[in-house]
């Protein structure tokens, strides 16, 4: 408890003892006045007369690895507008030698290709905003911005109808950018948007940004974007309305029923809508959802005491998720959208769905969520209703509040899981310092008692140092049927029990960088980093610890390399099985000390490879674990990747001695900036499956796409018996 106390008293003084951070406004300094378009904008991705009026904004500063002086690349960026768009022109100048590693829409390889990155923030709360981006072979990307703490984190599933065109010339490209005003969230009355500009310079691993701020910032960050100033009446987003339905034809063969094969075919039809209450409120519904074109699950092989929880990948849920998300901690997190519609990757049917997200005034973002699920085979229906509000104060800061239901229409009676939470998100003025405090409820029809949840977490980030803390208190009885808590719940490998255990838990964490003075280098940096993890029980006594130290070099070819060691001691609460049916390990104390290596090639090469291989102690035996992954591009057509993932366990006695095999195959084709295909081939022994995934998307008008997707699993175990085949084809169009 004294522990408890006195980590809390130093967190609430930490932003005393570090009042002199770095208060620098790069909104004030940077500014850009935006002017109407005197002559009609085409995109065509050549700079015609209508751009020669516009003032240009340049030049580009260095973000990383330096982070001071102008950048070697010339960049320029002019910005207009009409009544329906606003416009930007970017002219990336370079040698001619371009790294383009996708067509594909909103692909990882965009990341590791030549770009241009545009960040808004049109509500001017440094809270909220979007992204827009183009590489030099076309391809687009979009998403959300938000603030988690200091850090602004992107989510790259946010989507919406705009145009881009690029054309490449011998010393540089051009991309011209039309972004629809209805397609934006803003405050009219707000003159002054954040405005933030990124491009990488691939062939020297190098990074720019329009405004300069220090490196250990990520480039798009809401807190150091310049301003974009309207002096005239800024055009309303028009339409306000748009409709999106679906069709789709499946037909299943399931291998696996009692009394033989069984083929299902299903015509269903949907509706997605979007509504914009106002410019900055925005209201989605859906009506009997379909999301089999969806990304496949990437397998994964679990050898922890507890469950696993793959990652949200269904578009209705991962747009503005952070205002529902965004509560908890590092695995903990009152709601999960992944809990909706799906058990234990059984598909459970949506019947409909309406989530209002958007901003009531500038400094007041709110969130509502409700959901209707149908019942299925032993599941019965169910409805989760979410609210949330985010109050900025204190410049940055933000108090936050959130309210989840779950309500089960059982056949006697309604049973429910209700949690409400609050928080409050401290971040300082320079933006170093950030810390949330929390304290979270949850409450079930059994009317359980210790159904606390709280405690802070916190980063102070400068140049060089990286370091950051969590306490969590979390009792027995917090219990978050829509959410995520894995380590509550232990499973008794003699009883089959799941029995709820409360803990406590200290993470602090620290990094030290070091940044070669020489410019003859190989190094762009290194540095040390050590981490830790303390479990106690609910009377204090010891639970587990982990301690972790690594030294890792990033190269300024883009190759890396990381060394460590990890050292575990745990008390086994319960008797535990990891690999099967086996003997479980017994109640007992264990430590372990477990040697890690791991390289990356230089990823701007046609072929990049990396690899991981730790050895060491695992309970009462041993663990080798490789992962190797290999990748050829064909650029800027084709991408093709192999990934294995070895596990070797050797455990004493008759406790268990296994080799988990799993392997992944991705493919990905994009014939065009508008068509593709990819394929997704896993082979796992620990699930005792071989799954085929295969996708053909057509975008044949802007937001609207035809899919057509193959999937079929075989069981690895019953010589490859399959276990069931399936094709869907799925056409949307937006209204």
């Amino acid at each position: 408890m004294k522990l408890r106390v006195l980590g809390l008293l130093l967190l609430f003084l930490m932003p005393k003892l570090v009042s002199s951070q770095d208060s620098l406004d790069t909104r004030d300094v940077y500014n850009y006045q935006i002017k109407r378009a005197k002559l009609p904008i085409n995109i065509d991705g050549i700079i015609d007369n209508e751009w020669n009026s516009i003032e240009s904004l340049s030049p580009f500063h260095n973000h990383s690895p330096e982070d001071t002086g102008y950048s070697e690349l010339k960049t320029e960026v002019k910005i207009t507008y009409d009544n329906q768009f606003i416009y930007f022109l970017g002219i990336c100048y370079d040698n001619g030698k371009r790294v383009i590693q996708t067509l594909k829409r909103d692909n990882d390889g965009y990341f590791r290709s030549d770009h241009l990155t545009i960040a808004i923030d049109p509500i001017g709360n440094r809270q909220n905003g979007f992204m827009f981006g183009v590489n030099a072979g076309g391809a687009q990307i979009e998403g959300s911005l938000s603030l988690d703490g200091t850090r602004t984190e992107n989510a790259l599933v946010w989507n919406n109808k705009w145009y881009s065109k690029t054309k490449q010339y011998q010393d540089y490209w051009v991309v011209e950018v039309a972004v629809p005003f209805k397609t934006l969230r803003f405050n009219s009355k707000n003159k002054n948007w954040g405005i933030g500009f990124v491009r990488p310079d691939i062939q020297n691993n190098k990074l720019t940004t329009w405004t300069e701020f220090p490196r250990n910032f990520n480039p798009d960050d809401l807190n150091y974007m310049g301003s974009l100033i309207w002096n005239e009446e800024i055009p309303k987003n028009g339409r306000f309305f748009n409709l999106i339905p679906y069709a789709t034809f499946s037909s299943i063969r399931d291998f696996e029923k009692s009394d033989g094969p069984e083929t299902s075919n299903k015509f269903d039809i949907g509706v997605d809508g979007k509504i914009a209450i106002n410019s900055a409120l925005n209201l989605d519904l859906t009506l009997n959802p379909d999301f089999s074109n969806a990304d496949v699950d990437e397998q994964v092989t679990n050898l922890t005491r507890f469950n696993i929880f793959l990652p949200e990948r269904r578009n209705f849920f991962l747009e503005n998720d952070d205002i529902f998300s965004n509560f908890g901690g590092w695995g903990i997190e009152p709601f999960f959208s992944r809990r909706i519609g799906l058990d234990n990757s059984q598909v459970i049917p949506i019947d409909y769905g309406a989530r209002l997200t958007g901003n009531l005034s500038r400094k007041t973002r709110v969130g509502l969520m409700h959901i209707r699920t149908n019942g299925i085979d032993e599941i019965n229906s169910q409805r989760f209703t979410v609210g949330t509000i985010h109050q900025q104060i204190l410049d940055k800061s933000v108090i936050k509040a959130i309210a989840i239901d779950k309500t089960e229409n059982d056949a006697t009676n309604d049973s429910y899981s209700r949690n409400l939470g609050l928080e409050f998100a401290y971040v300082g003025k320079g933006g170093k310092l950030n810390n949330t405090f929390r304290i979270h409820t949850s409450h079930t029809d059994e009317n359980l008692d210790n159904n606390l949840y709280y405690g802070f977490s916190g980063n102070f980030n400068t140049r060089r140092i990286r370091t950051g803390w969590t306490l969590d208190v979390v009792g027995e009885n917090y219990i978050t049927e829509v959410g995520i808590n894995p380590r509550l719940e232990n499973f008794n490998a003699e009883t089959g029990e799941v029995v709820r255990i409360g803990f406590t838990k200290f993470n602090p964490f620290f990094r030290y960088l070091f940044y070669p003075e020489n410019e003859k280098s190989i190094f762009n940096w290194h540095g040390i980093r050590t981490w830790h993890i303390i479990h106690w029980n609910t009377n204090l006594t010891f639970n587990e610890t982990e301690n972790n130290l690594a030294y890792d070099f990033r190269f300024k070819n883009t190759s890396f390399l990381t060394v460590d060691i990890r050292y575990r001691k745990l008390n086994l609460p319960l008797p535990t099985s990891f690999l099967g049916d086996f003997t479980p390990l017994p109640i007992a104390n264990y430590n372990f000390t477990q040697y890690g290596l791991e390289y990356g090639t230089d990823n701007r090469k046609l072929f990049t490879s990396d690899f991981r291989a730790s050895y060491g102690d695992f309970f009462n035996g041993n663990r080798l674990n490789l992962l190797a992954n290999a990748n050829v591009r064909f650029q800027p057509w084709g991408n093709f990747g192999v990934s294995y993932n070895y596990n070797n366990v050797r455990l004493l006695d008759n406790f268990g001695k296994r080799e988990i095999h799993l392997l992944r195959f991705n493919g990905s084709i994009s014939f065009s900036n508008n068509m593709f295909l990819s394929n997704v081939t896993q082979y796992n022994t620990q699930t005792n499956n071989f799954g085929i995934f295969t996708r053909f998307q057509w975008r044949y008008l802007p937001m609207s796409d035809l899919f057509v997707i193959y999937t079929d699993n075989y069981n690895t175990a019953d010589n490859f018996r399959p276990r069931n085949k399936g094709l869907v084809v799925k056409m949307t169009y937006w209204f």
